[in-house]
Parts: structure tokens; sequence; C-alpha cells
């Protein structure tokens, strides 16, 4: 049994997280910058820390952190159209989560970006959009340098279907769509995985069974 931190933790990844987590025998935490989310995520499982990863520096994010073995950075900006956000979430939030794993103590990190975020946004990409992949690239390329325990786990496009527990994933798969309860499903097997550390995959739809993709895409299936 191991205690999970995960940032952004009243997101919709994070949501059906918390119970695959707890029925793995794991203890979910989230953390989240308001408690009128606790009945919710209590009620999934979850212990509820409160940290506002916009407002916090590295000592706030290794207090909430402590007792944890592991970090899921799940935070985003959101849809909103806000681009300053994408950067004091998506970027500077996982920077601080990431120092915060490091001053807690804590080498595993399990970070869920965006397929294709290292590919330059098209000439007539929005404001928004550009800054968001910036955000998404710079935040991955930071945490494969930090010399934590990584895994970058990176969907397609998400979608509210309901999830079908098979998967294609690995260091280079076409763009496709996949179901929040999927990412969600593979965040678990990873943590579940040593050996899916210091690797960077895309996350789409599939044929394969989610931990046994994870097995074959570490090499040890």
């Amino acid at each position: 049994m191991s205690t999970v931190a995960v940032v952004g933790g009243h997101g919709q990844v994070a949501r059906l997280l918390h119970p695959l987590l707890r029925d793995a025998g794991h203890v979910p935490v989230a953390l989240v910058r308001s408690d009128t989310h606790r009945a919710v995520l209590e009620s999934a499982g979850a212990e509820v820390r409160l940290l506002d990863i916009e407002a916090a520096d590295e000592g706030d994010v290794a207090a909430a952190l402590d007792g944890c073995d592991a970090v899921v950075f799940a935070a985003g900006g959101g849809p909103d159209g806000n681009i300053e956000r994408k950067r004091t979430v998506d970027l500077e939030g996982s920077l601080k989560s990431v120092a915060g794993a490091r001053a807690a103590g804590i080498t595993r990190f399990v970070q869920i970006s965006a397929i294709g975020v290292d590919d330059p946004p098209a000439d007539d990409a929005s404001p928004v959009w550009r800054a968001y992949v910036e955000a998404k690239r710079d935040a991955d390329a930071a945490l494969r340098e930090s010399g934590l325990d990584w895994t970058i786990l990176r969907p397609g496009r998400l979608t509210d279907d309901p999830g079908t527990g098979r998967v294609a994933l690995g260091p280079d798969v076409a763009r496709a769509e996949i179901p929040r309860a999927d990412v969600a499903a593979a965040v678990a097997a990873v943590l579940d995985d040593p050996t899916s550390a210091g690797h960077q995959w895309d996350l789409v739809t599939g044929d394969v069974p989610v931990v046994l993709a994870v097995r074959q895409a570490a090499g040890t299936a």
C-alpha cells in the first residue's frame, strides 16, 4: 500500500482515479484549492488536503505532500481561455510539484500531459492553444530532467465515454481519442508498475488491456 498525492485532485481524470487507487489498496490524497470539494472527494475514497498550487511555494507543496509516497500531477488551467493560467497551472504548477516532491523526499512522479506537445503548434493556432502546448511541453521537459522516477502519459483528445479498458500506449502513437476513465486506469497501472519509470508514452484508445499495454511498452511482457 502507498499514499498517492494527486495534484489537481478535483479534476475530471483525478475523480476517476481516486476510487481506482483505493480499490488497489492505496490511499489517494486529493490536493485541491477549495474545501467545497471535500464531500465529493471523500465519497470517492480520497483524503483531502488544501493546496492552491498557483499561490503555493515549494515549501507549501512539500508540506502538503507530507507522508506521501508518490505524486500524480493531474492539474490543468482548464478550458476557460485564460492564457495566464496555462503558465501558472500547467507549467509552474508542475514545476512546483516536482520541487515539492524532492523537498519531501518523494521520488515517484506521474504526470498527465497531452499528445503531440513536442510538435510546434500550427501557424494559425489560437494563442490559448499555443500557450497550452508550450506549457505542457516545457513541464514535461523539466520533469524528464528532474532526477525523479517519472512517468509521463500523453493522452489524445479526452472524452467522457465509458472506459473500454483497452488502449494503445507507446512512445509514438497516432493521435486519437481516449475516455478519461481509461486515462485514469493507465495512471493507476503505471503507479503499480515500477518498470514504467523513465518512460514517456502517448495514450489513446486501442486493443490491448491497460495493464498489459504498460508491461509491453516497458518491455517486461
